[in-house]
């Protein structure tokens, strides 16, 4: 939780936090994620706990909530079909199942239900960056994590990530052939449930490389328009 100190061990050359609901979610994430996407979760915890403990206002945040929304944050990505809904976005089925596995692993007493939404929200806000940076400082910390596996050591947050820890991380987390692996996937939510794309930035991948895929109709700005004046 929140400033109060927790064990800690050195991956990849940055030193995380280690708790026993940490390794859980290490193992839960890896049980039930491609290759693929288990390194890039944990590329971005990595990255996101490096940049967070150098940004000072995210010095003080609950390291571990970080850590577990950074590890589970694509559970929406599984080939386990109990994680997995028909009709919601990637994001709310890897929120939903983050939360599901605190309320299973943690601790009662230490899970109450503000910290539960908090960690739904890390999760479900990681693709809205425009919202996401302006939430609470374990939500801004997932973000960047995330956001610096697709970016680079260039966008990191403030800078503050060295090309020395890239190199580290990536050498004990290979990507894999990240861009292309993510567009199969998110091509893949524009085929088989291309209800909860329409809105999302998954409409672009699905405009450009999905043969039928049509928005129009079910855009926010359709809605708009075919609003009564």
């Amino acid at each position: 939780m929140a400033n109060i100190p927790l064990p800690t061990k050195l991956i990849a050359g940055v030193t995380v936090p280690d708790t026993p609901l940490i390794t859980k979610a290490l193992e839960f994430a890896r049980d039930n994620t491609s290759t693929l996407a288990y390194n890039h979760v944990v590329r971005s915890w990595l990255f996101g706990t490096f940049i967070a403990d150098r940004i000072p206002h995210l010095q003080g945040r609950d390291n571990e909530l970080h850590a577990i929304t950074a590890i589970l944050h694509d559970l929406g990505w599984s080939t386990n079909a109990d994680l997995v809904s028909k009709d919601k976005r990637f994001e709310v089925d890897s929120a939903n199942a983050t939360r599901e596995f605190l309320r299973r692993e943690g601790k009662k007493e230490e899970w109450d239900e503000r910290r539960l939404q908090l960690a739904w929200d890390a999760v479900a806000l990681h693709t809205t960056g425009s919202i996401a940076r302006h939430k609470e400082i374990e939500v801004q910390a997932c973000l960047f994590g995330i956001g610096t596996d697709f970016a680079g050591v260039g966008g990191s947050p403030g800078g503050v990530l060295t090309q020395e820890v890239w190199d580290e991380v990536v050498k004990e987390y290979p990507r894999l052939g990240l861009s292309n692996g993510v567009k199969e996937i998110l091509c893949g939510f524009c085929m088989t449930k291309p209800e909860t794309t329409y809105d999302t930035f998954m409409a672009d991948f699905g405009a450009k490389f999905v043969e039928g895929y049509n928005e129009e109709g079910y855009r926010v700005m359709d809605r708009i328009l075919a609003a009564r004046d």
